[in-house]
C-alpha cells in the first residue's frame, strides 16, 4: 500500500531504506492497472522507462518518488498530444524545464495524463484517450484542463505532478478531485516545453503549477520546479518579498453570483478556523473593482486565440473534439478582436490589478470558493444554488481574477458534500507571495484534520 502514502511520507520511507524505488514503482504500476481502466487518467504509462530509472542510483529531494505529468508538457522522445488528433506526429526533442527539474531531483515520471483537446475545456475528454472520470464518482468529471492529472493523484496512481492553469485548470480539477494545487505568479515556475507555448500574450494568464495530495507535498514539488529559466520570457531571477499583512478577507462567492450552499458553508468554516484556531485577523471582505474581470479574462483566454484555433482545424473539422470546439461555437458570429481592443483591454487589466493590489495592502490573503459547484455530471452545464441555477461561466468566476491579474492561488481540499464529493477552498495572495499561501495552506490542513479516504 505504498501508493497510499503522501509524497513526503513516501520519500521518507525510501530514504530510510524501508522501500526501494523499484518496489514503489511496481506498487504504483499495480495500482494504475487496477484503477485506471475505470478512471482513465493516463494518456501513456511509462512502465519500462520507470522501472529502468528505479534501478539507477537516485538522489535528491524526490529520490524514487513516482510523479505524473499533464500531457501538455514535453517529455523527450514522447508525443505531447494535448488531447488532439492534430498532434499525432509530434515527438518532443527535449524535456520541459519542470520535467527536467523533477528528474534532476530524483523523481520518476510514471506517465502522462489526460486533457481536453487544446486544453480548452473544464472537462477532460478527447478523441485519442477518451473521457477521464472522477475517482470519487465515475459519473462526474474530474475537471479540466488538468483533469487527468488531478484524477491520477486523487486515485493514488501518482504521488504528485505537474499541471497548467490559464483559467483555473489546476485549481478546478483539484477542487473536483479532492487534492491540492498551486497556480503560481507568472514567472515563478518555468513553463518552457509546454504546449501551447506559455509566452506573450497567453503567458499573462497561463502558468505551470504543481499538484499533489496536500499542501506540504505541494511545497516540496514547488521548491523543486520553481526558479529562473532564461528560456521562459516571464521568468524572473528573484526571491519573493517578505509577506506584509496576513489579514484574511473572505467571501462566500464572487460578486453577486451565488454558489452551492455547501460550498459557501465550507468557506465560512475555513474562515472560522483562520480566526479561532490560527488566531489570524479574519473578516468578510469583497474587493472592489473586479466586476468586469471575468469578461476581460474571457477576451484574452477565448476571443483573442479563437482565430488561431479555427485556423488549426480548418478543413479538418471532423477531426476536432467537442472539448476543443465548445468555446469556438459560443463565439460564432462575433467580430474578430481589433488591435485597439487588445490595447484598451490590456490597459483596463493593468488598472484593475493596481486597484486590487492597493486594497490588498491591508488584506494579505483572499479566502474564496474555488467554483460555484462541485464536480458536475459529464457535460452538465447548469448547476443549482439556493437562489438560482448558474451556468459554467458563472460557476468558474472565482477562478478568473488570479489568472487575469497574475496572482498566486492555492487550493486545498476542505470537506465532502452530502453527495460524497470533494469541496476545496481557494487562497489568493499578492504576486510572489507563494510562500505565505503554502504555509497558511499547511496550517489550515493541520487544523482541519483528516478527511475521509477515497472509496475507490
Amino acid at each position: 500500500m505504498l501508493h497510499r502514502l503522501t509524497l513526503s511520507a513516501l520519500r521518507d520511507e525510501i530514504a530510510r531504506g524501508h522501500a526501494t524505488p523499484l518496489e514503489v514503482v511496481d506498487d504504483y504500476l499495480a495500482r494504475i492497472a487496477s484503477v485506471n481502466p475505470a478512471v482513465n487518467a493516463f494518456v501513456a504509462i511509462y512502465a519500462d522507462r520507470a522501472r529502468e530509472r528505479a534501478r539507477e542510483p537516485l538522489s535528491g529531494p524526490l529520490a524514487g518518488v513516482p510523479v505524473s505529468i499533464k500531457d501538455s508538457f514535453d517529455v523527450a522522445g514522447q508525443p505531447t498530444y494535448c488531447g488532439s488528433r492534430f498532434r499525432l506526429e509530434h515527438r518532443a526533442k527535449d524535456d520541459a524545464t519542470c520535467v527536467a527539474r523533477l528528474e534532476a531531483a530524483g523523481a520518476i515520471v510514471i506517465g502522462k495524463t489526460n486533457t481536453p483537446e487544446f486544453l480548452a475545456n473544464y472537462e477532460s475528454d478527447n478523441h485519442l484517450t477518451g473521457r477521464s472520470n472522477n475517482p470519487w464518482n465515475l459519473e462526474r468529471t474530474p475537471g479540466g484542463s488538468s483533469g487527468g492529472e488531478a484524477a491520477a493523484i486523487s486515485a493514488f496512481c501518482s504521488a504528485g505532478g505537474m499541471g497548467s492553469d490559464g483559467g483555473g485548470s489546476v485549481r478546478w480539477p483539484a477542487h473536483a478531485c479532492g487534492i491540492a494545487a498551486l497556480k503560481p505568479t507568472p514567472g515563478r515556475v518555468p513553463a518552457t516545453g509546454h504546449e501551447p507555448r506559455i509566452a506573450h500574450p497567453g503567458g499573462l494568464l497561463g502558468v505551470a503549477g504543481p499538484m499533489a495530495r496536500n499542501a506540504r507535498d505541494l511545497r516540496i514539488l514547488y521548491d523543486v520546479v520553481a526558479g529562473h529559466d532564461d528560456q521562459d520570457p516571464f521568468s524572473v531571477p528573484m526571491e519573493g518579498p517578505p509577506a506584509r499583512s496576513t489579514k484574511i478577507g473572505f467571501a462566500e462567492r464572487f460578486g453577486e453570483v451565488p454558489v452551492a450552499a455547501e460550498i459557501a458553508a465550507a468557506v465560512q468554516d475555513c474562515a472560522r478556523i483562520c480566526a479561532d484556531t490560527l488566531r489570524l485577523p479574519t473578516e468578510a471582505w469583497t474587493p472592489e473593482g473586479l466586476e468586469k474581470s471575468p469578461n476581460l479574462w474571457s477576451f484574452f483566454f477565448s476571443e483573442l486565440p479563437a482565430e488561431f484555433m479555427r485556423d488549426t482545424i480548418a478543413g479538418h473539422e471532423a477531426d476536432a473534439h467537442w472539448t476543443g470546439t465548445e468555446l469556438l461555437e459560443q463565439l460564432a458570429g462575433r467580430p474578430l478582436p481589433t488591435a485597439k481592443q487588445v490595447v484598451l483591454n490590456l490597459a483596463a487589466r493593468d488598472r484593475m490589478r493596481a486597484h486590487l493590489l492597493r486594497q490588498m495592502r491591508d488584506y494579505g490573503v483572499l479566502l474564496w470558493p474555488v467554483a460555484g459547484t462541485t464536480a458536475f455530471a459529464h457535460r452538465a452545464r447548469r448547476y443549482p444554488t439556493p437562489t438560482k441555477e448558474i451556468g459554467l461561466f458563472q460557476a468558474m468566476m472565482p477562478l478568473y481574477p488570479a489568472n487575469l491579474l497574475g496572482l498566486p492561488a492555492v487550493v486545498i481540499p476542505w470537506t465532502l458534500s452530502s453527495e460524497g464529493l470533494p469541496i476545496g477552498i481557494q487562497l489568493i495572495g499578492r504576486p510572489w507571495e507563494e510562500d505565505l499561501l503554502l504555509q497558511l495552506a499547511g496550517q489550515l490542513e493541520d487544523a482541519r484534520g483528516p478527511l475521509p479516504e477515497l472509496p475507490l
